[in-house]
């Protein structure tokens, strides 16, 4: 079944879908060991982790899809994906909707912001015209229709927070989107508790909250009373990764090698295995009995073999 398909029968369940975000494949692949139904790609963890640079629109199509593909081949459970805001205008959005299909994600997420975009949580964010953006999720919903009717398609704007943004704004673009053809509307920013319980009884149809930011932090029983659907967690691994990998590098740098020891022993303790069973190894292994010569085998046998199987 593919994971479009996956991702559409997930949303018709009446549970909210909670996703927490990854950066790579390596923490989507921890995601998914976690059990989670789907997993959701950060644009905003992509572009640190991939060029440097903060989400503030330098980082290119051709490199959040190939992070995108990636991620889905490493992980067994439907990948939502970033797509900024199509990367350019309506005509741009199908190139972009068609790679994204290409690399067989379960859906995708695109915006109504100007061009540089900026993450959705700071300031200075500009939105495109309205006619401009509904114009832009009927592009994307006709490649959708031609190309794989499941793919799922998440409209954001933000309206709210943009210059002179309101909540009945950010609203009446939602329901236009979703007029136009999107599966999910999703409005970001909201600030305060009021504003979420606002979208949720003004926005009709499935909808999608973004748990980060400037906005409160809910549970998912309170977004689903709500009337919400999705549940992102954006940033959860990357600023993770941060923390850890900060506090690991002061430790090493104070105590040397007694600290590496530690994070070694502790990797071999996790439930999700040691790293070689992480990062999938048994099944290189298993590949190699099934489709290498004997004398390959006996030759990573001799070297790593015990020490990955074991």
């Amino acid at each position: 079944m593919r994971y479009s398909t996956q991702l559409k029968e997930r949303l018709e369940q009446d549970e909210i879908l909670v996703c927490p975000g990854s950066h790579d494949p390596l923490t989507a692949r921890v995601i998914d060991k976690v059990g989670f139904d789907a997993a959701y790609m950060t644009g905003y963890g992509t572009s640190l982790s991939t060029t440097g640079y903060p989400d503030s629109g330098l980082i290119t199509m051709t490199e959040m899809v190939r992070n995108a593909r990636n991620i889905q081949e490493t992980i067994d459970v439907p990948l939502i994906a970033d797509a900024d805001n199509g990367f350019g205008n309506a005509v741009n959005t199908i190139r972009t909707v068609r790679e994204y299909i290409n690399a067989g994600l379960g859906g995708i997420q695109i915006e109504d912001q100007t061009f540089p975009k900026r993450c959705g949580h700071v300031e200075g964010r500009q939105v495109i015209g309205r006619e401009e953006a509904v114009g832009k999720v009927e592009a994307a919903a006709s490649v959708r229709d031609e190309r794989d009717e499941d793919f799922v398609i998440i409209a954001r704007t933000d309206a709210l927070g943009a210059v002179d943004g309101t909540v009945k704004k950010a609203i009446s673009r939602a329901n236009a989107f979703l007029d136009a053809g999107a599966d999910v509307a999703f409005v970001e920013g909201p600030t305060t508790t009021d504003e979420v319980e606002e979208v949720g009884a003004g926005v009709d149809g499935p909808l999608l909250y973004n748990c980060t930011g400037i906005s409160p932090l809910m549970d998912a029983d309170e977004l689903e009373s709500a009337g919400f659907d999705i549940l992102l967690y954006p940033g959860i691994c990357t600023r993770t990764a941060i923390i850890s990998m900060y506090e690991a590098a002061v430790k090493v740098k104070s105590e040397g090698t007694d600290a590496v020891g530690e994070v070694y022993k502790e990797m071999d303790e996790l439930p999700i295995g040691g790293l070689h069973e992480f990062s999938g190894f048994p099944q290189i292994v298993e590949w190699e009995e099934q489709f290498l010569p004997e004398t390959e085998q006996e030759k990573y046998e001799d070297t790593l073999g015990e020490s990955i199987t074991d």
